[in-house]
C-alpha cells in the first residue's frame, strides 16, 4: 500500500515508523523538511506522563505509560532514564504539596537525597519530588536520527507532491497548519530558550514549580540546557515576548544562580494545536486520516497515537470516527 504521510514533526515520523513497519510504501511531505519551522524542534522531549498528570487528563497518564519502551524500540540508545525532579522554594512548598496530591509514581527527597541526585543542587531545597519512571531524549538529535533510519529503509522525503490521487491513503499530521480549517482546533504559542553554562550539571530534566510561573529545565549536554515554555493561549506567530524572557531567565536563576552568567545561546517560539480538551485525535475524513491535537504531549504521546494512525490507514471501515485519547 502507498502511503502519504504530510506533516514531517514527531507525529509525521511517528506514523512513518509505524506504516512502514506494517509494510507500507511511505512517502513524506513537507516543505520545511529541515524540521527548524516545526513545533517539534522547539519540544522539552521529556517522556513524563506521571509529571503532565498534574494539568493534564487521566487519559494522557494511560496514553503516556509505555512512551519510555515505545521511543526505545524506535530509536534505541536515544532515550536518557534517569527520572524527573520536581523541587520548589521555600516559600513555594504549597506548590510542591499540591503538585504531589495531582499525581503519582513519586516519592518524596528531602534535601540529603536530592544532593545525591543533583550534585549541582545541593543546599538549594530542602523537599523534592522524584518521578523514578520518567525519561527524556534530545528532540532534535531524535528527529534527524529518525529521519535518516527511515530513510535508509526506502522512505521518501519530497518538499511536494503534484497529486495526492497517486496514494492509496493520505495520513495528515501538519499540526498547526490545520488550524483555521478545523473549527475546534486552537493555537497554544510555547516560548522557551537555550542557556549554556559550565558551572550547573544536570542528570534529568528539573522542574521548578511556582504559583504563577512553573518551568522546567532539561540538559542536552556539554554545559548546554533548554528552559521552557510558556502557554499562551494565542496563534500569535513571532519572537519570544520580553515578559516571557524574563520569567524564564528568573526561574533559571532561582534554580541556581549561576545560571545569570550562562550564554543565552538561542530563544524559540512555536504554536501547539490544541482541541478543546487538550487531547489528541485521530479522524478519518474521506480517504485521509487526520492525526492532530498534540498539544503540549508531542513527544510523549506521538508514538501510541501513531499506532492508532495506522490502524485506521489499514483498516476496511469506511465510515468516519474519531477516537480520542481515552
Amino acid at each position: 500500500m502507498r502511503v502519504l504521510v504530510k506533516g514531517a514533526g514527531v507525529a509525521g515520523l511517528t506514523v512513518a515508523h509505524e506504516l512502514l513497519r506494517r509494510g507500507a510504501e511511505v512517502t513524506i511531505v513537507d516543505p520545511n523538511r529541515n524540521f527548524r519551522q516545526a513545533a517539534s524542534w522547539l519540544a522539552g522531549g521529556m517522556l513524563a506522563p506521571w509529571c503532565e498528570r498534574e494539568s493534564a487528563d487521566e487519559a494522557v497518564l494511560e496514553r503516556g505509560r509505555d512512551s519510555v519502551d515505545r521511543w526505545e524500540a524506535i530509536v534505541p540508545g536515544k532515550v536518557v532514564h534517569n527520572g524527573t525532579l520536581v523541587v520548589a522554594l521555600n516559600r513555594d512548598q504549597n506548590e510542591l504539596k499540591r503538585f504531589a496530591s495531582r499525581t503519582t509514581g513519586y516519592r518524596w527527597v528531602e534535601e540529603s537525597e536530592i544532593a545525591t541526585l543533583e550534585p549541582s543542587l545541593a543546599g538549594r531545597f530542602r523537599h523534592g519530588l522524584f518521578f523514578p519512571q520518567e525519561a527524556h531524549l534530545n528532540p532534535r538529535e531524535v528527529l534527524q536520527s529518525l529521519k535518516n533510519d527511515l530513510s535508509a529503509k526506502g522512505v521518501t522525503f519530497a518538499d511536494e507532491i503534484e497529486d495526492d490521487g497517486e496514494f492509496a491513503k493520505v495520513v495528515d499530521c501538519t499540526g498547526a497548519a490545520r488550524i483555521g480549517q478545523n473549527g475546534e482546533l486552537r493555537g497554544v504559542r510555547g516560548e522557551m530558550l537555550y542557556l549554556q553554562t559550565e558551572e550547573v550539571t544536570l542528570a534529568r530534566p528539573v522542574r521548578l514549580l511556582h504559583p504563577r510561573f512553573p518551568v522546567y529545565i532539561v540538559p542536552r549536554g556539554k554545559g548546554l540546557f533548554m528552559v521552557g515554555a510558556t502557554m499562551i493561549e494565542t496563534d500569535f506567530q513571532g519572537p519570544i515576548t520580553a515578559r516571557s524572557l524574563m520569567e524564564l531567565l528568573n526561574t533559571a536563576y532561582a534554580l541556581h544562580p549561576a545560571f545569570a552568567d550562562a550564554a543565552i545561546v538561542e530563544t524559540g517560539s512555536g504554536i501547539r494545536p490544541a482541541f478543546p480538551d487538550n487531547l489528541p485525535r485521530v479522524s478519518r475524513e474521506g480517504n485521509v486520516i487526520i492525526l492532530n491535537g498534540l498539544y503540549r504531549h508531542g513527544f510523549l504521546l506521538a508514538p501510541t497515537m501513531a499506532v492508532e494512525a495506522a490502524d485506521l490507514v489499514f483498516s476496511e471501515q469506511t465510515r468516519q470516527r474519531s477516537p480520542r485519547c481515552a
